[in-house]
Parts: C-alpha cells; structure tokens; sequence
C-alpha cells in the first residue's frame, strides 16, 4: 500500500503479524490465572489457522500434591485444558472476536499416549478445523513431550456471554 505525500510516494509499512506471545501477552488474550493459567508461551501463530503452545510442567505445580503420591504425573483434564487454552488464543485473535470467551464445550476422541511428568516440557499445537455463525469452533489438539505424543483429540467451543 502506498501514500502520496508532497507529490512523492511514500510505501506503507503493514502491520507484522505478530507469530509469538509471552505470558502477559497471553493473560491480557484469556482470563485464566494461577493456578488455571497452563500455557507459558505462544511460541508459533498463524492467524485463524492454529497456535503452538507450551506449558513448562514443574513440580511446584499444585496438583502434583495428590497426583499421584511419589509417581507425579499431570492428569489428563489439565492437559486438554491447556491445549484449550491454546485453542482459545486462536479464537480470540480471529475478527472481532478480542475480548470474547470462549468455553469448552466438548472434546471428542482424545486419547493420551504418554505420561507428563515434572520437569517435561508439553509443547501443543491447535488448528482450527471450523467456526460455524461466529459462535461455535472445532478444534484439533495435539502435545508433544520430546517429540514424543502425549495427546490428541477434537476440541469443540462455544462464545459464551
């Protein structure tokens, strides 16, 4: 795009997509908080297509204190929960939906394939599969530990106000 400015031509620079998100760039998108806030970074993003998450899983995370006794693992529901709050960064970023909440609403077909343990890394990958009257979404998760699956399954949302 470009301007004529004084009778010369002057190229507009376009806004760079922004592909990365920090913590507080997350928090100012979501409104989990500790200890429901389980995405650290945004670390890929393409707008209305997907988002690649991580959540550092550490062992002063709290549900660590009953799950399980010396064989720590990270339950499974807070694991699709953070792939959903990856998810829900790609939906609030789609047009006019900033400021918008989205609840889950349902999830198909997941199945776990490995443990999460204190000290892994879960990297997890969200694509948008549709987004039916600008209210209902089907998603695709999938985490990863060591390029190892750890997760997949079908996430579906739903606007809530």
């Amino acid at each position: 795009m470009s301007t004529i400015v004084d009778n010369k031509i002057i190229q507009e620079q376009e806004q760079p997509i922004q592909t990365t998100f920090t913590i507080q760039e997350i928090q100012e998108l979501l409104p989990h908080r500790y200890p429901f806030a389980l995405v650290d970074r945004i670390i890929d993003y393409v707008p209305g297509q997907k988002a690649v998450g991580i959540k550092n899983v550490t062992m002063n995370e709290p549900f660590f204190q009953g799950h399980i006794p010396n064989m720590p693992l990270m339950p499974g529901v807070l694991i699709v929960e953070a792939m959903a709050q990856v998810g829900g960064i790609v939906l609030v970023l789609l047009p006019g939906m900033k400021g918008k909440f989205f609840a889950f609403a349902g999830i198909d077909k997941v199945r776990f394939r490995r443990r999460v343990i204190p000290g892994d890394q879960l990297v997890m990958t969200v694509e948008l599969n549709s987004f039916k009257m600008n209210r209902i979404a089907k998603m695709q998760g999938s985490g990863y530990v060591d390029d190892q699956l750890v997760v997949q399954g079908e996430m579906i949302f739903s606007l809530f106000e």
